[in-house]
Protein backbone atom coordinates (compact mmCIF):
# COMPACT_ATOMS: atom_id res chain seq x y z
CA UNK A 1 0.00 0.00 0.00
CA UNK A 2 2.01 3.41 -0.95
CA UNK A 3 0.82 6.45 1.52
CA UNK A 4 1.46 10.13 0.22
CA UNK A 5 1.94 12.86 2.18
CA UNK A 6 -0.51 16.28 0.62
CA UNK A 7 -0.09 18.42 3.44
CA UNK A 8 3.91 18.51 3.06
CA UNK A 9 3.65 18.98 -0.47
CA UNK A 10 1.46 21.91 -0.24
CA UNK A 11 3.60 23.41 2.16
CA UNK A 12 6.47 23.25 -0.18
CA UNK A 13 4.28 24.58 -3.16
CA UNK A 14 2.53 27.24 -0.98
CA UNK A 15 6.28 28.22 0.13
CA UNK A 16 7.63 27.60 -3.11
CA UNK A 17 4.98 30.34 -4.47
CA UNK A 18 5.24 32.59 -1.73
CA UNK A 19 9.59 32.54 -2.87
CA UNK A 20 9.03 32.89 -6.09
CA UNK A 21 6.21 35.56 -5.86
CA UNK A 22 7.98 37.65 -3.35
CA UNK A 23 10.05 39.80 -6.02
CA UNK A 24 6.90 40.73 -7.61
CA UNK A 25 5.21 41.98 -4.52
CA UNK A 26 8.31 43.95 -3.80
CA UNK A 27 7.56 45.61 -6.86
CA UNK A 28 4.51 47.54 -5.47
CA UNK A 29 6.06 49.57 -2.64
CA UNK A 30 8.64 51.30 -5.11
CA UNK A 31 6.51 53.12 -7.26
CA UNK A 32 4.14 53.85 -4.78
CA UNK A 33 6.91 55.80 -2.74
CA UNK A 34 7.95 57.78 -5.87
CA UNK A 35 4.07 59.05 -6.17
CA UNK A 36 3.79 60.43 -2.73
CA UNK A 37 7.06 62.07 -2.91
CA UNK A 38 5.61 64.39 -6.11
CA UNK A 39 2.14 64.91 -4.25
CA UNK A 40 4.27 66.15 -0.77
CA UNK A 41 6.69 68.26 -2.95
CA UNK A 42 3.33 69.64 -4.58
CA UNK A 43 2.10 70.47 -1.89
CA UNK A 44 4.92 72.12 -0.33
CA UNK A 45 5.52 74.57 -3.36
CA UNK A 46 1.59 75.17 -3.39
CA UNK A 47 2.11 76.17 0.38
CA UNK A 48 5.12 78.02 -0.18
CA UNK A 49 3.38 80.07 -3.57
CA UNK A 50 0.29 80.78 -1.27
CA UNK A 51 2.72 82.05 1.36
CA UNK A 52 4.56 84.30 -0.92
CA UNK A 53 1.07 85.53 -2.59
CA UNK A 54 -0.17 86.09 0.70
CA UNK A 55 3.02 88.64 1.97
CA UNK A 56 2.57 90.38 -1.39
CA UNK A 57 -0.94 90.98 -0.27
CA UNK A 58 -0.19 92.05 3.17
CA UNK A 59 2.60 94.33 1.96
CA UNK A 60 0.27 96.39 -0.73
CA UNK A 61 -2.41 96.55 1.61
CA UNK A 62 0.43 97.80 4.35
CA UNK A 63 1.54 100.22 2.00
CA UNK A 64 -2.33 100.99 0.74
CA UNK A 65 -2.97 101.87 4.57
CA UNK A 66 0.20 103.88 4.92
CA UNK A 67 -0.77 106.02 1.55
CA UNK A 68 -4.26 106.82 3.17
CA UNK A 69 -2.77 107.46 6.34
CA UNK A 70 -0.30 110.29 4.56
CA UNK A 71 -3.22 111.99 2.28
CA UNK A 72 -5.70 112.01 5.69
CA UNK A 73 -2.73 114.00 7.81
CA UNK A 74 -2.31 116.19 4.35
CA UNK A 75 -6.06 117.07 4.06
CA UNK A 76 -6.35 118.05 7.29
CA UNK A 77 -3.56 120.15 7.52
CA UNK A 78 -4.85 121.79 4.18
CA UNK A 79 -8.45 122.03 5.94
CA UNK A 80 -7.05 124.14 8.29
CA UNK A 81 -5.42 126.57 5.96
CA UNK A 82 -8.20 127.07 4.10
CA UNK A 83 -10.26 127.94 7.48
CA UNK A 84 -7.13 130.57 8.12
CA UNK A 85 -7.50 131.50 4.62
CA UNK A 86 -11.67 131.74 5.48
CA UNK A 87 -11.09 133.74 8.36
CA UNK A 88 -8.26 136.38 7.36
CA UNK A 89 -10.84 136.91 4.23
CA UNK A 90 -13.14 137.97 6.80
CA UNK A 91 -11.13 140.17 8.28
CA UNK A 92 -9.76 141.50 5.25
CA UNK A 93 -13.65 142.65 4.02
CA UNK A 94 -14.07 143.77 7.59
CA UNK A 95 -11.20 145.77 8.06
CA UNK A 96 -11.80 147.27 4.21
CA UNK A 97 -15.29 148.40 5.15
CA UNK A 98 -14.14 150.24 8.23
CA UNK A 99 -11.98 151.98 5.84
CA UNK A 100 -14.33 153.09 3.43
CA UNK A 101 -16.40 153.64 5.93
CA UNK A 102 -13.82 156.27 8.30
CA UNK A 103 -13.00 157.82 4.62
CA UNK A 104 -16.97 158.45 3.77
CA UNK A 105 -17.50 159.91 7.30
CA UNK A 106 -14.12 162.37 6.68
CA UNK A 107 -15.38 163.03 3.62
CA UNK A 108 -19.12 163.89 4.78
CA UNK A 109 -17.01 165.99 7.48
CA UNK A 110 -15.05 167.85 4.74
CA UNK A 111 -18.34 168.33 2.48
CA UNK A 112 -20.79 170.67 4.21
CA UNK A 113 -17.47 173.33 5.16
CA UNK A 114 -15.99 172.82 1.63
CA UNK A 115 -19.42 174.13 0.66
CA UNK A 116 -20.54 176.63 2.77
CA UNK A 117 -16.88 178.29 1.88
CA UNK A 118 -17.82 177.87 -2.03
CA UNK A 119 -21.21 179.65 -1.46
CA UNK A 120 -19.70 182.50 0.93
CA UNK A 121 -17.58 183.06 -2.30
CA UNK A 122 -19.49 182.68 -4.93
CA UNK A 123 -22.41 185.34 -3.22
CA UNK A 124 -22.44 188.36 -4.17
CA UNK A 125 -23.72 191.56 -2.29
CA UNK A 126 -27.66 192.40 -1.92
CA UNK A 127 -28.10 188.66 -1.66
CA UNK A 128 -28.32 186.66 1.10
CA UNK A 129 -29.64 182.58 1.90
CA UNK A 130 -32.44 181.91 4.53
CA UNK A 131 -32.10 177.83 4.32
CA UNK A 132 -29.49 175.66 2.93
CA UNK A 133 -30.52 171.87 2.19
CA UNK A 134 -28.07 169.22 1.27
CA UNK A 135 -29.26 165.79 0.32
CA UNK A 136 -27.51 163.04 -1.94
CA UNK A 137 -25.19 165.76 -3.62
CA UNK A 138 -28.29 168.40 -4.34
CA UNK A 139 -27.92 171.75 -3.15
CA UNK A 140 -31.07 173.25 -2.83
CA UNK A 141 -31.19 177.33 -1.39
CA UNK A 142 -33.93 179.34 0.01
CA UNK A 143 -32.62 183.23 -0.35
CA UNK A 144 -33.55 186.62 -0.85
CA UNK A 145 -31.75 189.01 -2.93
CA UNK A 146 -32.81 192.93 -3.19
CA UNK A 147 -33.22 192.89 -6.30
CA UNK A 148 -33.03 190.25 -9.52
CA UNK A 149 -30.11 191.48 -11.03
CA UNK A 150 -28.34 190.23 -7.52
CA UNK A 151 -29.81 187.11 -8.19
CA UNK A 152 -28.93 186.58 -10.99
CA UNK A 153 -25.50 187.45 -10.43
CA UNK A 154 -25.19 184.61 -7.87
CA UNK A 155 -26.97 181.81 -10.34
CA UNK A 156 -24.09 182.95 -12.66
CA UNK A 157 -21.18 182.91 -10.36
CA UNK A 158 -22.52 179.51 -9.25
CA UNK A 159 -22.83 178.41 -13.07
CA UNK A 160 -19.10 179.14 -13.65
CA UNK A 161 -17.85 177.94 -9.85
CA UNK A 162 -15.92 174.66 -11.24
CA UNK A 163 -17.33 172.55 -7.94
CA UNK A 164 -21.50 173.04 -8.91
CA UNK A 165 -23.06 171.86 -11.45
CA UNK A 166 -25.62 173.80 -13.77
CA UNK A 167 -28.10 175.48 -11.23
CA UNK A 168 -31.75 175.60 -11.85
CA UNK A 169 -33.72 178.73 -10.54
CA UNK A 170 -37.02 177.52 -9.65
CA UNK A 171 -38.68 180.58 -8.66
CA UNK A 172 -37.85 184.38 -7.85
CA UNK A 173 -41.11 186.09 -6.55
CA UNK A 174 -41.30 189.19 -4.62
CA UNK A 175 -41.68 188.58 -0.92
CA UNK A 176 -41.89 192.51 0.29
CA UNK A 177 -42.54 196.13 -1.12
CA UNK A 178 -40.65 198.35 0.97
CA UNK A 179 -37.92 197.66 0.92
CA UNK A 180 -38.03 196.09 -2.09
CA UNK A 181 -37.30 192.17 -1.53
CA UNK A 182 -37.29 189.11 -3.65
CA UNK A 183 -37.39 185.68 -2.50
CA UNK A 184 -35.71 182.58 -4.75
CA UNK A 185 -35.17 179.35 -4.61
CA UNK A 186 -32.45 177.33 -7.00
CA UNK A 187 -31.04 173.73 -7.06
CA UNK A 188 -27.84 172.63 -8.20
CA UNK A 189 -25.18 169.63 -7.39
CA UNK A 190 -22.19 169.70 -5.50
CA UNK A 191 -19.44 168.08 -6.78
CA UNK A 192 -15.59 167.11 -4.72
CA UNK A 193 -14.42 166.91 -7.76
CA UNK A 194 -13.57 169.87 -10.27
CA UNK A 195 -15.44 169.91 -13.13
CA UNK A 196 -13.13 168.71 -16.02
CA UNK A 197 -10.44 167.96 -13.87
CA UNK A 198 -10.59 163.96 -13.53
CA UNK A 199 -12.78 162.77 -15.92
CA UNK A 200 -14.84 159.89 -15.75
CA UNK A 201 -12.86 158.95 -12.66
CA UNK A 202 -13.97 162.10 -11.00
CA UNK A 203 -17.55 161.57 -11.85
CA UNK A 204 -17.29 157.96 -10.23
CA UNK A 205 -15.64 159.76 -7.35
CA UNK A 206 -17.90 162.21 -7.09
CA UNK A 207 -21.02 159.71 -6.82
CA UNK A 208 -19.23 157.48 -4.13
CA UNK A 209 -18.28 160.71 -1.74
CA UNK A 210 -21.61 162.48 -1.80
CA UNK A 211 -24.33 160.10 -1.08
CA UNK A 212 -25.27 160.19 2.23
CA UNK A 213 -24.38 163.68 2.81
CA UNK A 214 -27.32 165.02 3.87
CA UNK A 215 -28.01 168.44 5.93
CA UNK A 216 -29.78 171.45 6.15
CA UNK A 217 -28.42 175.41 7.41
CA UNK A 218 -30.66 177.91 8.15
CA UNK A 219 -30.06 181.11 8.44
CA UNK A 220 -28.58 184.20 7.03
CA UNK A 221 -25.32 183.77 5.09
CA UNK A 222 -24.37 187.37 4.09
CA UNK A 223 -26.17 190.06 4.38
CA UNK A 224 -26.55 193.30 2.05
CA UNK A 225 -24.08 195.78 2.37
CA UNK A 226 -24.98 198.38 -0.11
CA UNK A 227 -27.88 198.81 -2.85
CA UNK A 228 -26.48 198.54 -6.30
CA UNK A 229 -28.26 200.85 -8.67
Amino acid sequence: MIKINLVREGRAVRGTGAVTGAPVAGGGPSGGGANNGLIVGGLILGVLIAGGWWYMQKRTLAERQETVAQKQTEATRLEQIIKDVAEYQKQKTSLEKRIELIKQLKQNQRGPVQLMDRISQDLPDLVWLDKMTVSGGLVTIDGRGLNPNAIANFVENVKNDPMFEEPDLSSMTQVSPAPLVYGYVMKFHFSYVPKGEAGAAGAAATGTSTTGTTGTVTGTATAPSAVKR
